[in-house]
């Protein structure tokens, strides 16, 4: 691939991006484990342990304000051997550079503003933009340990006992729009509590629609642009992309409180404080946590 098409693709791959971003997805779960319990009638403690991905700060959302270098590359029509580029070649083809990076950086201003927008007026080209993040969720209850580890990921503590006087959802993150929820808690009449983990499935757009947006199959789609260019790559903590995504999800209901549906392969098991239902997520995860269950004794 020239450099001239690297640009373009890695401005492509800038733009959807943005887009996924301004859709509301920019979260994603890394290595964790997560657990609600239904404690009684009209409680629950709800535990999550792990790395959170956010888009928004990582080299992804930043790799189209990079300014390369220019450089001429020419090669032999008939061997496709590389040579010495003429004078005129070399003109031509930083004439076609320059009109590619020309107004990028502007570009780039402009698109983290728009980020800026969905994630609590934190500029994500601020280099205090992690930090930012941190104060801003340890302000908030329920978030025990929040650390920057780099490139975007979190490592995160985070566990609030409460009431089913409400819905709830996980994260909820102050100034930052609820569209990219892990954990749903929905109530509903006659003392019954649907629970959906939508960020925890990977789902796809063609099977999913617009629901994909919310589930972290739009990021993980975002992987096989790492094939462009060595600073978009996939990866465990630590490394350059999206993290990957591995953990258990479960959900415990105290003793005499009923599951009524749920789709765990094996179902639930029993333990001395009620029943328990387990999910094992992982990139290969397609189907979304869920359960109903009778908030009553």
């Amino acid at each position: 691939m020239t450099m001239l098409a690297t640009i373009r693709v890695r401005a492509f791959a800038a733009v959807t991006i943005c887009a996924l971003m301004l859709t509301g997805c920019f979260m994603t779960p890394g290595k964790f484990t997560s657990d609600l319990a239904i404690t009684g009638a009209d409680t629950f403690t709800f535990r999550y342990e792990g790395e959170i991905f956010f888009l928004g700060l990582s080299q992804l959302a930043q790799m189209d304000a990079a300014t390369e270098s220019f450089t001429a590359y020419c090669f032999d029509e008939e061997t496709y051997e590389s040579r010495d580029c003429t004078t005129q070649e070399i003109a031509d083809q930083r004439e076609s550079w320059e009109a590619v990076v020309e107004g990028r950086a502007a570009e780039a201003k402009r698109k983290a503003s728009q980020i800026a927008s969905v994630m609590g007026g934190i500029d994500p080209s601020d280099p205090e933009a992690a930090d930012e993040l941190v104060a801003l969720l340890q302000r908030q209850k329920g978030w025990e340990r929040v650390v920057h580890k780099g490139d975007g990921l979190f490592d995160v503590s985070y566990q609030v006992t409460g009431t089913m006087g409400h819905d709830f959802l996980f994260p909820m993150i102050e100034g930052f729009p609820s569209t990219n929820p892990f954990v749903e808690i929905y109530l509903r009449k006659g003392n019954q509590v649907r629970i959906n983990a939508p960020g925890f499935a990977t789902q796809n757009a063609d099977a999913a629609g617009m629901g994909a947006m919310m589930g972290m199959g739009s990021l993980a789609g975002l992987a096989a642009l790492g094939s462009v260019d060595s600073a978009v790559e996939t990866g465990n903590a630590g490394e350059k992309g999206i993290p990957v995504v591995e953990g258990t999800f479960t959900i415990r209901v105290a003793e005499g409180i009923r599951i009524l549906a749920n789709n765990t392969d094996e179902g639930p098991t029993m333990d001395s404080g009620g029943e328990v239902l387990t999910w094992q997520v992982s990139p290969r995860s397609t189907q979304i946590p869920t359960a109903l269950i009778a908030a009553t004794r």
